[in-house]
């Protein structure tokens, strides 16, 4: 079957129209976004923000006329508006602001906040995703320092350890697991949810499953946290002891989203032992605790290299950095990954060192952390 094409959403969606102005949704400039992969679409919906309560009926509408064409095997559309100034109001004495993470203190997003379609809107209760027992986020407060590496490699070896582990690749725009894993391909889908991706016995869903790998996804952030909180609630997960997710860089839009609507049982902080780095570390770990998510502790990646020929250990980046943060922040410390070629070499061939070298000083760095993690289950 001839999968769907750009130009026949379009003509799709033409067939919906904004109840209160005159004309469709495409023709009204509503439609932005919109990316047709394989027979998967995303699309957002701009809206004004005063209008949110009543456009959830159009965006299933819209879901609707797309989920109807020959080809299209799942439809995604998300709402998003930039909300309007209030109008003035008289002026009282101010209050003092409370603290960040006081009773009564903001815990979302303010002005401008996103609205979200099938699976909520800010502040309403966290998703229900039955059949998950826990849930855990891997995070850094920057890029580079082997996040993703550390989480596929952590989930191998915790499912050698007889725990039912899947990954959530949460990085929407750079999407690594697919690769990491190496599986190729479109995930299935039963008419309502996607099935997940399955490698090295691990089960996986990533936004790199759904677009184009070359093409950039330029997304604006409310279109971002919807795809995240549609690829938890849209997807067939099944029985799992743990879903890893592995979460963006730094402490933004996406990384508030998660804290606030998924529920979280822990997070593990992963950092290089540089000061530069452990510095945006620091960071990540205080966004957790602000959102009330337990920190279950730190990692060190590329704690230090052991040369294969002269046996030599170098410490390039330094080595201890994030032991020593980890025991000032009151922070358990899991343990520390070596770094060297072959998990580099691995990695990139979809065969994660735990995988493919489990008897490995880096396979069993990664064992070791992992019986750390499972203890904290």
């Amino acid at each position: 079957m001839a999968r769907v094409s750009e130009e026949e959403v379009l003509e799709a969606l033409k067939r919906v129209g904004d109840p209160a102005r005159s004309g469709n949704v495409v023709d009204l400039g509503m439609i932005t976004g919109l990316v047709v992969k394989d027979g998967n679409v995303m699309f957002s919906i701009e809206i004004d923000a005063a209008r949110a309560p009543e456009m959830e009926s159009l965006r299933l509408a819209c879901e609707q006329v797309v989920v109807d064409l020959p080809g299209a095997l799942s439809v995604t559309a998300v709402l998003t508006a930039e909300a309007a100034p209030a109008p003035a109001a008289p002026a009282a004495p101010a209050a003092p602001a409370a603290p960040a993470g006081a009773p009564g203190a903001p815990s979302g997003p303010g002005k401008g906040a996103p609205q979200f379609g099938r699976h909520g809107s800010p502040g309403a209760k966290k998703l229900d995703l039955p059949g998950i027992t826990s849930i855990v986020a891997v995070a850094s407060g920057k890029g580079g320092v082997g996040k993703s590496t550390v989480t596929v490699n952590l989930a191998i070896a915790l499912h050698r350890l007889g725990l039912k582990v899947g990954i959530l690749d949460a990085d929407i725009y750079g999407p690594s697991m697919p690769r990491m894993l190496g599986i190729s391909g479109q995930p299935r889908s039963d008419g309502d949810k996607l099935e997940t991706m399955q490698g090295h016995g691990i089960s996986c869903m990533s936004i790199g499953f759904l677009v184009d790998p070359d093409q950039p996804t330029i997304w604006r952030g409310p279109m971002v946290m919807g795809a995240l909180e549609q690829l938890f609630g849209d997807v067939k997960w099944g029985e799992l002891d743990l879903l890893l997710v592995d979460m963006p860089p730094g402490t933004g839009d996406a990384q508030l989203t998660m804290a606030q609507k998924v529920p979280l049982v822990g997070a593990i902080i992963v950092s290089t032992p540089q000061d530069i780095a452990l510095i945006d570390a620091r960071k990540g770990l205080n966004m957790f605790r602000q959102t009330d998510v337990p920190v279950m502790g730190m990692i060190e990646n590329m704690s230090y290299f052991h040369c294969p020929s002269c046996g030599e250990r170098s410490e390039i980046f330094g080595h201890g950095g994030a032991r020593a943060t980890a025991k000032e922040l009151n922070c358990d410390f899991l343990g520390e990954i070596p770094l060297h070629i072959s998990l580099r070499e691995t990695s990139d061939a979809g065969i994660p060192i735990v995988a493919s070298s489990p008897d490995s000083v880096e396979a069993q760095a990664f064992m070791v952390i992992a019986e750390e993690v499972k203890k904290r289950l």
